[in-house]
């Protein structure tokens, strides 16, 4: 009955202690059910990857690198000369002969620059390019390159690169600065092509491999011959094609020869090579044949004398000269045999 009595007498303080033990007990359990449900370190249970690293080995991993941001400019056709730092001369006939087509052309079809590797060259250099880039505003400058025949595949793969990264076109054309062009039969004959996975110039198969001079190859392990090519002095990529070069940049072997490397890094790619013989784009030109549309190793003097007559004449030679045979590749034969030169082509 004391008990009892005491009970009654202090039940108010009793139940404010049962309130009190029982809120301790529910933050217990507050805080062991937080702690049960954080990710597990150290001699626990693994921590549970995220669905978008399921699958892949575990461990740290970096964020995913941003997108490239989109193309600043839009051209039907994109234009790369690879130029030199010393060779103001022929970009300014370049630019007074063939290239002057471009600005005939309807507004955002052509798109040019002349691409020179900066690296190592002394201020004086720099300067000269630098009042040329002012007054032009057609040279893409490539600092982190050493200009020569050597970085000359390198010089290729970034010029490819930057382009990727910065315009938004459809084919492009590599030429070199001693290459004239027929740019509006060019443009013409590029819009009936579907710009996907083309590979157009004149090719070559049956080239053994240089073991010695400017275009000696030490690393060229595949074969006793170059794979097939397309000649370096002009050549037509569709965009997609250089997008894959991009993509794949780390991974391209650089031999000697750009011409060469390009035909190796898409010899297994699903691509339509388009051989032409109205491309005159070998280590010599053929000659002089109204049908060409890319001709390699001109002169000034060459240059010249071409724009004048198209100019005057509506056609490309004053006379048709022919210094060397041509020929039609024939891709039912093994690359050996492919290039059997004959009359009657140009």
């Amino acid at each position: 009955m004391k008990l009892l009595r005491l009970l009654c007498r202090h039940k108010t303080a009793l139940g404010l202690g049962g309130l009190s033990l029982f809120g301790v007990v529910l933050l217990y359990l507050a805080k062991c059910t937080s702690e049960g449900l954080k990710p597990s370190h150290g001699w626990g249970l693994p921590q549970q990857q995220s669905p978008a690293r399921t699958g892949g080995v575990s461990g740290p991993h970096p964020p995913a690198a941003a997108p490239p941001p989109p193309p600043e400019e839009s051209a039907f056709l994109a234009v790369l000369v690879a130029s030199g730092p010393k060779y103001t001369e022929r970009r300014s006939i370049i630019r007074s002969t063939w290239l002057s087509v471009a600005g005939r052309v309807p507004t955002g079809d052509v798109w040019f620059r002349f691409v020179v590797g900066t690296g190592g060259l002394t201020g004086e250099e720099l300067h000269t390019l630098e009042l040329e880039q002012s007054r032009h505003q057609d040279l893409l400058l490539l600092p982190d390159l050493r200009d020569s025949y050597e970085n000359l595949t390198a010089k290729v793969l970034a010029m490819f690169v930057w382009l990727d990264q910065h315009l938004d076109f459809r084919f492009v054309l590599k030429a070199d600065d001693d290459t004239f062009v027929r740019l509006d039969v060019l443009v013409e004959e590029l819009r009936a092509k579907e710009p996907r996975r083309l590979y157009w110039g004149f090719f070559s198969g049956r080239a053994r491999v240089k073991s010695g001079g400017k275009w000696k190859e030490n690393a060229w392990l595949l074969c006793d011959y170059y794979l097939p090519y397309a000649l370096g002095g002009g050549y037509v990529v569709s965009a997609d094609l250089v997008h894959y070069l991009r993509l794949t940049q780390d991974y391209l072997n650089i031999w000697q020869a750009e011409d060469v490397s390009l035909g190796a890094w898409l010899a297994p790619v699903d691509v339509k090579r388009v051989h032409d013989s109205r491309f005159d784009t070998e280590y010599k030109s053929r000659g002089c044949n109204n049908k060409y549309i890319v001709t390699h190793k001109q002169s000034i003097e060459d240059m010249l004398e071409k724009h004048q007559t198209l100019a005057k004449e509506g056609k490309l030679c004053k006379e048709e000269i022919k210094l060397r045979l041509s020929y039609t590749y024939d891709w039912s034969v093994p690359p050996s045999q492919c290039c059997q030169r004959k009359d009657g082509i140009p």
